[in-house]
């Protein structure tokens, strides 16, 4: 290793997407290693929308592992974070920055810490998967800096013991999750089924119902549900393994139609097993996503041919998939209709992301919100109604790629001198 009396600090910044599944993984055949009682198939979104950032350093003068999420310091103590390092840090090789005059042996890192600091520029624990983009971006700007030679796929085994679903974020475009049958886990592992340009025509709006951390997380839900549940069993070893050699059809086909049908039966499947645990498990706020619901199955039915899938993880949150941009912009015009913004609010934090598509519906000022006609499909004799200030914001993406390395120092979110955050 370098002369320790050096101190310098070596870094490593990279940017991870988020996903949402659209065949949902619910529970686990082993806790410690979180193994999946059911295969998962899952979209990436557009990391310029969704994304964590992560920064990781070394230093010999670092005295301890320590993690900023958010500016905040957090523990690294939990058992989920100590696995990834630990499998990490096992994996490490060496690793030489002749300009700084580091080298450090595949050795050394047995005795090195890490500063990790971590960003999500989305809500965090509010059923938006930031657990899964955190700690897929954690494992992968790790194994970067630690010249860790494993694949992705590899990789998102590791990503996996963080949380389930990171594994899925280590890919771009659609992925699935292999359940996988060894005890020890090695072959439950992401694996890319089509890439971002695929299905590219595909439009993604978020309707943030609250950014809120949900009440019940993911993990105390799916033991109770595993444990109470009657309706598990039956969906993860007869419904699922079929809907998954659908959706990989109708995904490879591009068959917006049979992708509209499993995305929407699955998600509601999901939810009845949340309600079928015991204590019930309410994700969704019933009567505004009963709503949402409503305004998009209307309109598919109303147009003979699906126009919007609708899929709720565990959060309160609807993401509503288009199948192309006229149809996207469609639907911002209706869920506007519906949902507008409350009179003080400012429509740029209103309708985030993709902000194009308001151009497309001539959306420029609450005015034009208010203006908005009622859709077609409503009938005269219904009066619409509306939801003022019920919805927090819409984002408005696109499946996206997967992690990338950020070369540009500057969005460094730890201090190239001492390591700490800036």
């Amino acid at each position: 290793m370098a002369d320790e009396s050096q101190k310098w600090v070596l870094m490593v910044t990279a940017q991870t997407p988020t996903n949402i599944a659209v065949i949902k993984y619910w529970g686990k055949r082993d806790e410690n290693l979180i193994l999946a009682i059911n295969d998962s198939i899952s979209v990436t979104l557009d990391p310029a929308h969704l994304c964590t950032t992560t920064t990781v350093a070394v230093s010999p003068a670092f005295n301890q592992d320590r993690m900023w999420l958010n500016g905040k310091e957090i523990s690294l103590s939990g058992g989920r974070y100590q696995n990834c390092l630990r499998e990490i840090r096992a994996r490490a090789n060496d690793v030489e920055d002749e300009k700084k005059g580091i080298k450090i042996t595949k050795k050394d890192w047995e005795n090195l810490h890490v500063h990790v600091a971590s960003y999500n520029n989305f809500p965090t624990a509010a059923g938006l998967a930031s657990s899964a983009a955190g700690f897929a971006c954690l494992v992968y700007s790790l194994a970067k800096l630690m010249n860790v030679q494993e694949d992705n796929g590899k990789l998102s085994a590791i990503a996996r013991q963080g949380s389930g679903s990171a594994c899925r974020s280590l890919y771009g475009g659609f992925v699935k999750w292999v359940m996988g049958k060894e005890q020890n886990g090695s072959d439950s592992i992401a694996v890319p089924l089509v890439d971002e340009k695929h299905w590219d025509e595909l439009v993604i709006i978020i309707a943030v119902v609250c950014s809120r951390q949900k009440e019940t997380s993911s993990t105390s839900g799916m033991r109770e549900t595993v444990e109470t549940s009657a309706l598990i069993e039956h969906r993860a070893k007869e419904v699922v393994p079929k809907r998954i050699i659908q959706m990989e059809e109708a995904i490879q086909k591009c068959d917006f139609a049979t992708f509209t049908h499993l995305t929407c039966a699955d998600s509601n499947q999901f939810h009845a097993v949340c309600l079928d645990t015991s204590p019930p498990i309410f994700y969704m706020n019933a009567h505004l996503i009963g709503k949402i619901i409503s305004c998009v199955e209307k309109w598919n039915r109303s147009e003979g041919t699906p126009q919007v899938a609708y899929t709720f993880d565990a959060g309160p949150n609807a993401v509503l998939i288009a199948r192309n941009r006229t149809s996207a912009a469609l639907l911002l015009q209706r869920l506007l209709f519906h949902f507008p913004p409350n009179s003080e609010t400012d429509l740029n934090s209103y309708v985030i992301g993709d902000k194009s598509l308001m151009e497309d519906i001539g959306i420029q000022d609450i005015k034009d919100i208010e203006a908005l006609p009622p859709p077609p499909e409503i009938k005269d004799k219904v009066p619409a109604q509306k939801y003022k200030g019920k919805i927090s914001y819409f984002i408005c993406t696109r499946p996206g790629r997967g992690p990338v390395l950020i070369s540009d120092d500057s969005q460094a979110l730890l201090h190239p001198d001492t390591g700490l955050p800036k």
